[in-house]
């Protein structure tokens, strides 16, 4: 991972997300994330009934932006992203909950289920004092989700 992508994605807190549903219409949701920077993963949470959920259980496919928490309307800065929801039984989504609740303890009070979204394309746009800056960061192999 690029260290400056990976350092906007710890500071930030919120993210918007888009699936597709099986007619191929697509949905968006927006959640509260915390960012995994050892293994590049977004871990949310969310009620397995919210319509997005079950999208999801059939087509983990996202894609998402990510704004910096404190917008300046003056600059530019923010990170677009494709990705899939891995399933909770998956390897890496094993301590997702806990990493979760740890930077989110506010979060316990709420019900849900912790998610993970592997991420496997980045591309960060930073258009600070009108020079305008684009970084990309690709996985170099996506994890198996058929586990």
């Amino acid at each position: 991972m690029i260290t400056k992508i990976a350092d906007f994605l710890e500071k930030q807190t919120a993210a918007s997300v888009s699936c597709v549903n099986e007619i191929n219409e697509p949905y968006s949701f927006s959640c509260f994330f915390v960012y995994n920077r050892k293994e590049n993963l977004l871990y949310y949470k969310s009620s397995p009934a919210a319509y997005h959920s079950r999208i999801l259980s059939k087509n983990p496919k996202v894609a998402g932006t990510i704004m910096p928490d404190k917008l300046n309307k003056l600059f530019i800065k923010g990170v677009q992203f494709t990705g899939e929801v891995l399933p909770h039984n998956h390897p890496v989504c094993k301590d997702a909950g806990s990493k979760y609740h740890f930077k989110l303890p506010m979060a316990t009070a709420i019900p849900g289920e912790v998610w993970t979204i592997q991420l496997n394309q980045l591309k960060m746009t930073n258009n600070n004092l009108g020079v305008v800056q684009k970084l990309a960061w690709q996985r170099e192999e996506s994890v198996n989700t058929e586990e």
